[in-house]
């Protein structure tokens, strides 16, 4: 029986969406493709009991989007939108060379990084995730769609934001796409708290989306290009190009707004206070009251900034590959090379500062007293130098594996509520009311998942699924 397919195109003017829906029938199996155009997109297939079901469902998915706009398109003739890249300017550095203990080469510009205990992973602009340990060996990497914007954490979960429009879990096996932004939205950063996110774009506009995908508001600030976006408890803080404004993180009205006098390009926070790397050599410091506190003066524009000791100490990377170190109080206590490029994003850890760079370095510094005095000097260590390994790793993908065992691991099964796949637990001992947060794109009506963990979110009233997923069969 020749295969049958069918190709859709959504495509809006004025930055509108722009994505496809493509549906392929063969004989009693039904695969849907689905993305933003050019890009490959998500794939999802279904066998069923006989080739007319498949092609009656076929048909029915394919009324459903014809009916919200979509038309009948020949694949290749509209081309992929072009995705807002951060335009990097670096130049070499003339201070002293800072004392780096390895350098990881990427291959390409990087902005995601996330350091913890266990592992230092880097995101770069190819769309390539690898996670090091701290001696600076590969021990696990991914390949996403497009270019990685930012990596960061929430509790466990570790989240890479990527120019697809996506968001995708790093805690399996396989990169999950746990959040899906609107077309709509050209993502510049991101960041999650307790499975809420914040989504910061090009226009100078933040949203907040919740753990099942619904958006909970959307506000547009005084400035554009919005390079800064920190959430906690209790609320959102966003930089643009007219300085930093915070929102309530329930409702999204304006608790209060500074002004900086150059566009804001990097942000970073404490428990107390939120800070603000911006082009006119800055790094600014606001309580999160919204109270002016210290202002760290740098020698060139601040792509990226960090913290130590809860604000004891303040770092910023420059766009002429140089990093300082200050006191609190706004005193300049050093200034080194990088010799690997401009910081754009960085973090400290355990002593050491970790910056990713303009030429795709994953660096390791060592901050301690004794280091830093000896750089001073002149005197550095020689750096050791690892290369990124051969093949791409591991792809998002909605193909799972088959579990018959559950004795490790939480069972849930994904149902419908409206319009709406959802997913619940079932195993004994959870709240069956309660939704998961669990991947978009392996959500199948009447299904049954083996989950390595289940956690209740921190502030109740939904559960996260976390690690393997594996479909479940009772046979």
């Amino acid at each position: 029986m020749p295969e049958e397919k069918t190709y859709l195109e959504l495509s809006e003017v004025n930055g509108g969406s722009h994505k496809f829906y493509e549906v392929i029938v063969n004989d009693s199996e039904l695969t849907i493709r689905y993305g933003r155009i050019g890009d490959l997109g998500q794939t999802q297939t279904k066998t069923y009991p006989t080739s007319d079901k498949a092609k009656a469902e076929a048909s029915k998915k394919i009324k459903e989007k014809l009916g919200k706009g979509y038309e009948v398109a020949i694949l290749g003739v509209r081309q992929k939108r072009p995705v807002t890249r951060r335009e990097i300017s670096s130049t070499t550095s003339t201070a002293k060379q800072a004392p780096i203990v390895w350098k990881f080469a990427s291959t390409s510009a990087a902005f995601g990084i996330f350091i913890d205990a266990k592992r230092c992973w880097v995101g770069n602009q190819a769309g390539q995730i690898f996670a090091l340990n701290h001696q600076g060996q590969v021990i696990n990497q991914f390949k996403l769609p497009d270019g990685v914007k930012c990596l960061v954490a929430d509790d466990i979960w570790i989240y890479a934001g990527c120019d697809d429009g996506n968001v995708y879990d790093l805690t399996g096996k396989l990169p999950r796409l746990t959040y899906k932004i609107d077309d709509q939205v050209d993502i510049f950063w991101l960041d999650i708290k307790d499975g809420l996110l914040a989504v910061s774009d090009a226009n100078g506009g933040v949203t907040t989306i919740d753990h099942d995908e619904e958006s909970q508001w959307t506000r547009l600030s005084q400035g554009d290009s919005g390079w800064m976006v920190r959430c906690d408890e209790s609320g959102v803080y966003h930089g643009h190009s007219k300085g930093v404004t915070m929102y309530d993180q329930k409702e999204g009205r304006v608790v209060w707004h500074q002004k900086t006098q150059g566009s804001v390009l990097f942000g970073w926070q404490e428990a107390s206070i939120v800070y603000a790397g911006t082009s006119d050599n800055k790094v600014y410091s606001f309580s999160k009251k919204g109270k002016v506190g210290s202002i760290y003066n740098c020698d060139a524009a601040v792509y990226s900034c960090a913290t130590a000791l809860n604000g004891q100490y303040v770092f910023a990377g420059d766009n002429s590959s140089s990093i300082y170190c200050f006191n609190q109080a706004g005193e300049r206590l050093w200034k080194l090379a990088t010799s690997c490029g401009s910081a754009l994003s960085m973090q400290f850890f355990d002593d050491r500062i970790y910056i990713v760079t303009t030429d795709g370095t994953l660096a390791c510094i060592d901050a301690s007293e004794t280091a830093i005095a000896a750089a001073q000097a002149g005197t550095v260590p020689e750096a050791t130098i690892f290369k990124a390994p051969k093949g791409e790793g591991a792809k998002p993908s909605a193909v799972l594996e088959t579990a018959t065992n559950t004795s490790s691991g939480v069972v849930v099964e994904c149902f419908r509520e409206g319009t709406q796949l959802r997913v619940r637990v079932v195993s004994p001992g959870y709240n069956s009311s309660w939704k998961v947060q669990f991947p978009k794109d392996i959500r199948t009506e009447g299904e049954r998942y083996l989950v390595q963990e289940v956690r209740e979110s921190a502030r109740g009233g939904f559960y996260r699924a976390y690690g393997e997923i594996q479909k479940f069969s009772q046979q």
